[in-house]
């Protein structure tokens, strides 16, 4: 299986869009969980990391770890 690579700070499209038709998504804590933040409304969605990875589909922007 294909190891998915994203890291803290990352924009990343996940397979179904929010609510607010936006589908881009800032990954704002990673650990066992994940929370990831709308950038279209600012919704912040708390979710397992199995979850994530199911629903991840692909980094659009390389964040800074550094922020």
């Amino acid at each position: 299986m294909q190891s998915k690579t994203y890291a803290l700070n990352d924009i990343v499209e996940m397979k179904k869009p929010h609510a607010c038709k936006t589908n881009r998504w800032q990954i704002t804590r990673v650990g066992m969980d994940i929370r990831i933040k709308c950038q279209g409304c600012g919704a912040s969605v708390l979710m397992q990391r199995r979850d994530f990875d199911k629903r991840f589909k692909k980094v659009l922007e390389q964040g800074n770890a550094a922020e």
